[in-house]
């Protein structure tokens, strides 16, 4: 595959209708979903002269990553964004929340107690 039909493809795959979803409407609600959409691509050529394995070289790829964001809510002509709620994000701040509190609190104690050595050495 050529480098080329890769941007191709990429491009083709890179459109307004990956990041808003069809609208749905039901009892005069339209719901417009909406999502955030990250890409990335590479490629190399080259050729290769002499060595034991002359030839021509060349490679390429992308990654398309769809992430949902929420939904525009249309009633009554007024329109409302209601953002999308990742539980696992949620869930991953509250872990590093809590190893951080527990290295402080673990910090504060031995400091503690280092300072309570201090003074007894002194007294004795």
């Amino acid at each position: 595959m050529d480098i080329m039909d890769v941007i191709d493809q990429a491009k083709d795959n890179a459109t307004v209708n990956r990041v808003f979803g069809e609208p749905i409407t039901r009892e005069g609600v339209t719901v417009v979903p909406v999502a955030k959409i990250a890409g990335g691509g590479g490629g190399g050529r080259g050729k290769q002269e002499g060595g034991e394995r002359p030839g021509e070289g060349s490679g390429g790829g992308y990654g398309l990553s769809a992430t949902p964001a929420g939904v525009f809510v249309i009633k009554d002509g007024e329109v409302r964004w209601q953002p999308a709620v990742d539980v696992n994000r949620i869930v991953l701040g509250g872990q590093i929340l809590g190893v951080v509190l527990l290295l402080t609190v673990r910090a504060i104690v031995r400091m503690t107690t280092r300072r309570r050595r201090g003074r007894r050495i002194r007294k004795s």
